[in-house]
């Protein structure tokens, strides 16, 4: 669902967008989407890989859920992925920012998840992988509750390289070394 306007909105326009409502969006080619309530598994396996992290020694500092990051698509355009792991680097620019959005020259998050919703898949694993792929994010996750199964892209040469978990494979992480996680663990949440 897109939101009706007569013209394509600019990205300066979207960072000054307020309809007084607390619905978020997303801007794709100059369209507002708005996201719809999270669904409860879809908040579950967020907190559940936010709690994860935190364990592996991930300061909280470089946690964020629903923070904005800005791509480029036709135009630039913002995504709102479900949690956003920050490196040392964009952590210290976005210290005291008074939005949490990430700008194209900004350096790029070191991880986005995206927990796939129904109806949803084509902009997860099609559009948003080429718009991530382009920020040089390390490395996207696609966690998939409705096909089962946890994506992880990781970005070599300006590409992602995938590959797929089910059930009890456990998840390789070019950036978590300590990682011991399963695709079952992470979907159940």
């Amino acid at each position: 669902m897109t939101v009706a306007a007569a013209k394509k909105m600019t990205f300066e326009e979207f960072l000054s967008y307020d309809d007084g409502t607390d619905t978020l969006y997303e801007l794709e080619n100059g369209e507002l989407i708005p996201m719809p309530s999270e669904s409860d598994i879809n908040q579950r396996i967020a907190m559940f890989l936010v709690t994860c992290f935190l364990q592996l020694g991930i300061p909280s500092y470089q946690l964020r859920m629903k923070a904005e990051v800005a791509v480029h698509s036709r135009q630039v355009g913002v995504r709102l992925p479900d949690l956003v792991v920050y490196s040392e680097e964009l952590a210290k620019v976005m210290q005291g920012a008074t939005r949490s959005i990430i700008l194209m020259d900004m350096p790029p998050p070191l991880l986005v998840v995206e927990v796939v919703s129904p109806n949803q898949e084509n902009r997860d694993y099609r559009y948003k992988r080429s718009e991530y792929a382009a920020r040089g994010i390390a490395e996207y996750w696609i966690v998939d509750p409705i096909a089962q199964k946890v994506t992880v892209l990781e970005w070599v040469e300006g590409f992602y390289d995938e590959r797929v978990y089910q059930g009890e494979s456990a998840i390789v992480s070019s950036i978590f070394a300590n990682l011991q996680l399963t695709a079952a663990k992470v979907l159940q949440g």
